[in-house]
C-alpha cells in the first residue's frame, strides 16, 4: 500500500497531474519522447501530501480559514500561510512513507546528489504556469536531508505569493495538493532556457535560447545576463553574447556556490551555433508532443542535452485556427468594438453568426482576416485608410508587416473587397426624414422579432433564431443606413480638412457637432441625469440608494417619500436602455435590466454633482456653442478670397453633419436591442434544461456555442466536462492582452504613433475631441465602481456606449483603445469633453488621483504630479 506514495518518472505521464502535480506529469511525459534525455528520478505523490495533512488536523483547519480570506487581505494571508508552512515543516514524515522514499533512493544511489522540486497540481498547466510559485532545492545529499527538503516543498504550497496567485486565478486552496519530484543532479557545463516561440513577439516560428555557464540558477535569479540566440528555419538569425562574470556550481558535499568565471571565458558563447540548433530541434520535438509552445529548462552535460523541465508558455496569445498553411494577417474586432475583454463561447458564436464578415476566434476574442484585402493594391489602400481613421496603431501595425514584402502575397485588383464595378453609390440628400425612416425601420424590425419569438421553444426556437440572424444582417447591411453613416463621417472629415486648410483650425468639427440631434447614446447619458432629478429632493431615498447591495432594490423604493416617482423614472429608463451594459457585444454579459443596481452609483454621482434640470441645460449649452462656432467660422470664411463659395460649401456641410452624425450610434442600439431579445429567449430555454436536470445552472449555456446549445436542446444531454473546461479556459483568457494585429505565425503587433511633436514624458494617443483640460485622473476599470466628482478626468481601458452616463460628470477622457469614429470619441465630442484615446497602457501609467493635462486637440496627455 505504501508504494502508492512513490512513482518513477517512467510510470507517469501528462494525464496524471492529480497524482504527481504539473511538473511531475510533464517530466513523466518527457521521459517517453524518443530522443529526449532527462535525469533519472521519482515523484512523491499527492497521496503522500494528503497523508501528512491528515495526520495534522490543525493544518486542515488553517487551510479552511485561508480559503475564506480575500486576495487583498494581505496581513491575514501572511500570518496564516506562515503558520501553515511552519506546521508542515515541523511535522514528522510518517514512518512508512519515509521508508518507501528511502528504499527508492537506495535503488537509485543513496549517496548521490539530488534536486528536490515542488510539483503542485495547479502548476505548469496550459492555462496557468504558476512558474516560481513553489520551491526547488539543488544538490541535496543523503536520505535525511532529502526528507527534510520534501517537507519544505510541501510547505512552499503556502508561500504568501502562491496563495495570492491561486486566489486571483480563482483556485481553491483546498483543491490544490503538492507532489514532489526527486531527480538525480546533473553537473552541467552550461544551462539555460529554450522558448520554442519568441516570448516577446509571440512568433511561433522563432525559437529563443538563453544560455549561461554552470547551473541555471544563475540565470533564473538574475545573477548574470545570458547569451541569447534566436533561431528561425533551422538557422541562427540573431545572437547576443553577454559578459558572464559569475556562475552557480554544485558543491561535492551538497549545496551550491557562486563562482567567478575566468576572464578569458566570460565573453565566450556558452553554446556553439551547432549546439543551439540541435537544442532547438529537441525543443520542436517536445513542442510537437505537447501540442503547444514550450518553456524548456535544459542542461548541457558532456556534449549532450538533458531536459529538466518543460511547461507551456501561458503568456502567448493564441493564434486563430486555419485550414491551410498560408500566411494570414488578423485585425482585432474588440479594438474596433471597444471591448477587448474575453467573450464567452455563446457570445462569440452569436456575434459570428450575425456579423457581416467572417470572424475567427482566439483567446476568447474575435479577429478578421484581412490578408486578401491587403494583397490587392486597390483594396489595400481603402483598408489602410479605413483602419487609420479608426485606429492609427492598427494601420501602423499592418504597414509594418507589409514592409517585409514576403508575408502578404500580391494579388490582382479583382479579389473580393476591391472597389465595386458600379462605382460609388449616389449621394443622398441632407434630409432629416431619411434618419427618421431608418429609425422606424429598425424599431419595426425589433417589434417583429419580439412578436415572432414569443411562442418559440425547443428546437423550433433555434430554427427561428437562425432566420432572425439573417434579418439581423439584412438590417446591418441596409444600403441607406450605411450611406447615412458615411455621409456623417465624410462631412466631419471634410470640415476638419477644409477648415484646417482655410482657417488653420484643428478639429473644428468637434465643436460644430456639439449636441447634434438624434444621438441615442448621448441621450442615454443625459436621461440618467434626469433620473437623478427624481431622486435628489428626497434625502431618505438618497440614503436608501447608498446602501443598495442587491438587484431587488426597486421594490423597496415605493415605501419611501418620493420613491414611487423615482422608481418609475428608473423603470422608464430601463425600458429604453435596459438592454445595454459594459461589454455589450457579448450577449452573455448581464444587462442593466437584469442588474439595475449597476446604475445606482452613477445616479448617486449625478445627484451629488449636478442640480435639477442639468440635462436640458447641458444639451442647450452645447447647441449654442455649436451655433456660435458656425457663425464664427462662416464670417471668417467670407473674408477670404472666394469666401462666399467657401462659406456656402461649409454651411452645407455643417447642416449635413448635424443632420446625419447622430444616427452613427443608432445601428449599435438596434443590434443590442435585438440581442437582448435573443438572450431572454435563450435563457428561458436554459431554465427548462435546469428543471430537467440537464444543466446545473442556466448560465452554463454561456460556455456552449449556439450550435452546441441547439444540440443540447435536441438531445437533452450536456457535456459537463466540456463546460468545465470552457470555464477554466475563459478564466485564463483574462490574463491575455489581445493584440491589435496578429499574424498566423503568432506575432502580436501593437503599432506605433511615430510622432515627434509631443513633450518629453507625455503619453501619446489619438486626438478625438478638441480642447485642453487639467484635473484629477480617476482610473476606473469597472463602471459599477465609479466614484466621480466634478472636474474629474476619466481614465479607462475602453468605453463602449454603456459608459456614456459617466461622461456627463467628467471634464475629460483618456482610454487605451479607440479611434476618431469609435463610440467614446463620438460621445466625447457630443458633450464637448477633451479626449485622447488609443493611449497604450494608460491605466497603468496614470495613477488614480494623479493630476494630468489632456490635450484633446493635439493627442497627448501630460502627467503633472
Amino acid at each position: 500500500m505504501t508504494e502508492q506514495y512513490v512513482r518513477t518518472l517512467q510510470e507517469v505521464d501528462e494525464t496524471q497531474v492529480a497524482l504527481v502535480g504539473g511538473k511531475g506529469a510533464q517530466l513523466g511525459a518527457l521521459s517517453r519522447i524518443e530522443g529526449i534525455s532527462l535525469p533519472d528520478g521519482f515523484c512523491v505523490t499527492t497521496d503522500a501530501f494528503r497523508r501528512m495533512v491528515a495526520e495534522a488536523p490543525e493544518i486542515n483547519d488553517r487551510i479552511d480559514q485561508l480559503s475564506r480570506l480575500g486576495a487583498d487581505d494581505r496581513e491575514a494571508i501572511r500570518t496564516l500561510s506562515a503558520q501553515i508552512r511552519r506546521s508542515i515543516e515541523e511535522a514528522a514524515v510518517p514512518g512508512d512513507l519515509a521508508a518507501v522514499i528511502t528504499r527508492t533512493l537506495t535503488r537509485l544511489g543513496q549517496q548521490a546528489a539530488y534536486a528536490v522540486r515542488s510539483s503542485a497540481t495547479a502548476e505548469d498547466l496550459p492555462t496557468a504556469s504558476f512558474a516560481g510559485q513553489q520551491d526547488t532545492y539543488l544538490n541535496i545529499v543523503g536520505p535525511a536531508a532529502i526528507l527534510r527538503h520534501i517537507s519544505r516543498c510541501w510547505a512552499s504550497l503556502f508561500t504568501e505569493r502562491a496563495v495570492i496567485y491561486r486566489r486571483r486565478n480563482g483556485i481553491d486552496h483546498r483543491t490544490v495538493h503538492m507532489a514532489v519530484v526527486v531527480q538525480q543532479m546533473v553537473f552541467p557545463q552550461a544551462s539555460g532556457i529554450l522558448f520554442t516561440a519568441d516570448p516577446v513577439t509571440g512568433n511561433r516560428k522563432v525559437a529563443t535560447v538563453d544560455a549561461g555557464f554552470g547551473l541555471g540558477e544563475a540565470l533564473v535569479s538574475g545573477l548574470v545576463n545570458p547569451d541569447v540566440f534566436k533561431v528561425r528555419d533551422d538557422e541562427v538569425v540573431d545572437r547576443a553574447i553577454a559578459a558572464k562574470r559569475r556562475a552557480v556550481l554544485a558543491l561535492p558535499a551538497g549545496g551550491t556556490q557562486e563562482v567567478t568565471i575566468d576572464a578569458q571565458r566570460q565573453e565566450q558563447p556558452a553554446l556553439t551555433d551547432a549546439q543551439v540548433l540541435h537544442l532547438v530541434r529537441l525543443g520542436r520535438r517536445i513542442e510537437a508532443h505537447f501540442g503547444c509552445p514550450q518553456d524548456i529548462e535544459w542542461c548541457l552535460v558532456d556534449d549532450g542535452f538533458h531536459i529538466v523541465q518543460s511547461r507551456p508558455i501561458t503568456t502567448l496569445f493564441p493564434v486563430p485556427e486555419s485550414d491551410d498553411e498560408e500566411n494570414h494577417l488578423y485585425v482585432s474586432v474588440g479594438h474596433q468594438q471597444m471591448m477587448t475583454d474575453p467573450m464567452k463561447p455563446l457570445g462569440l458564436s452569436i456575434w459570428q453568426l450575425t456579423a457581416m464578415v467572417a470572424m475567427h476566434e482566439a483567446g476568447g476574442r474575435l479577429f478578421v482576416d484581412v490578408t486578401r484585402r491587403l494583397a490587392s493594391p486597390a483594396s489595400r489602400a481603402a483598408l489602410l485608410d479605413l483602419m487609420g481613421k479608426g485606429d492609427p496603431l492598427v494601420r501602423d501595425a499592418l504597414e509594418t508587416v507589409l514592409e517585409r514584402d514576403d508575408f502578404v502575397p500580391s494579388l490582382p485588383d479583382t479579389v473580393p473587397g476591391g472597389p465595386s464595378a458600379g462605382g460609388a453609390p449616389a449621394p443622398i440628400e441632407t434630409d432629416p426624414a431619411i434618419v427618421t425612416e431608418l429609425i422606424e425601420r429598425s424599431r419595426a424590425s425589433v417589434t417583429a422579432l419580439e412578436r415572432g419569438i414569443r411562442t418559440k421553444t425547443g428546437p423550433a426556437l433555434f430554427d427561428f433564431l437562425l432566420e432572425a440572424f439573417d434579418e439581423h444582417k439584412r438590417v446591418l447591411a441596409d444600403p441607406l443606413s450605411i450611406q447615412v453613416i458615411m455621409a456623417g463621417m465624410e462631412a466631419t472629415w471634410w470640415l476638419n480638412d477644409k477648415l484646417r486648410e482655410w482657417l488653420g483650425e484643428k478639429n473644428a468639427a468637434d465643436t460644430l457637432t456639439l449636441s447634434a440631434p438624434g444621438n441615442v447614446t448621448s441621450e442615454m447619458g443625459l436621461e440618467l441625469l434626469a433620473v437623478a432629478d427624481a431622486v435628489r429632493p428626497f434625502p431618505e431615498l438618497v440614503a436608501y440608494l447608498q446602501d443598495v447591495e442587491d438587484e431587488d432594490f426597486l421594490d423597496g423604493m415605493a415605501k419611501l417619500a418620493g420613491g414611487a416617482g423615482a422608481r418609475d423614472a428608473i423603470e422608464a429608463y430601463l425600458d429604453r436602455y435596459g438592454m445595454r451594459c459594459v461589454g455589450e457585444i457579448d450577449i452573455t454579459r448581464p444587462r442593466w435590466r437584469e442588474c439595475p443596481a449597476t446604475l445606482v452609483p452613477v445616479i448617486l454621482d449625478n445627484v451629488r454633482n449636478f442640480e435639477a434640470g442639468a440635462a436640458e441645460r447641458r444639451f442647450e449649452e452645447g447647441r449654442q456653442k455649436a451655433r456660435k462656432k458656425e457663425q464664427d467660422v462662416l464670417s471668417r470664411l467670407r473674408t477670404l478670397p472666394d469666401g462666399d463659395r467657401k462659406a456656402a460649401e461649409t454651411e452645407r456641410m455643417i447642416d449635413r453633419v448635424r443632420t446625419f452624425i447622430g444616427y452613427r450610434e443608432y445601428p449599435k442600439y438596434g443590434i443590442v436591442s435585438r440581442s437582448f431579445v435573443y438572450k431572454q429567449a435563450l435563457l428561458g430555454e436554459a431554465e427548462r434544461l435546469v428543471q430537467d436536470h440537464v444543466l446545473r445552472e442556466k448560465e452554463d449555456v454561456f460556455y456552449l456555442t449556439f450550435q452546441e446549445f441547439h444540440d443540447v436542446v435536441r438531445s437533452n444531454r450536456a457535456d459537463d466536462q466540456l463546460i468545465r473546461r470552457r470555464k477554466e479556459a475563459f478564466r485564463s483568457y483574462h490574463a491575455l492582452t489581445p493584440p491589435r494585429v496578429l499574424t498566423s505565425d503568432g506575432e502580436a503587433l501593437t503599432g506605433a504613433y511615430r510622432r515627434d511633436d509631443v513633450p518629453d514624458g507625455a503619453l501619446v494617443g489619438v486626438p478625438v475631441s478638441a480642447g485642453t483640460v487639467e484635473g484629477r485622473a480617476r482610473v476606473i476599470l469597472d463602471m459599477a465602481e465609479a466614484d466621480l466628482e466634478a472636474g474629474d478626468i476619466l481614465v479607462t481601458a475602453f468605453t463602449d456606449p454603456s459608459w456614456s452616463p459617466l461622461f456627463v460628470g467628467i471634464t475629460g477622457l483618456v482610454t487605451e483603445v479607440g479611434g476618431v469614429m469609435t463610440h467614446g470619441a463620438v460621445i466625447a465630442r457630443e458633450y464637448g469633453l477633451p479626449a485622447v484615446v488609443g493611449v497604450e497602457q494608460a491605466t497603468r501609467l496614470i495613477r488614480d488621483g494623479q493630476r494630468i493635462r489632456v490635450h484633446g486637440t493635439d493627442g497627448y496627455v501630460e502627467l503633472l504630479s
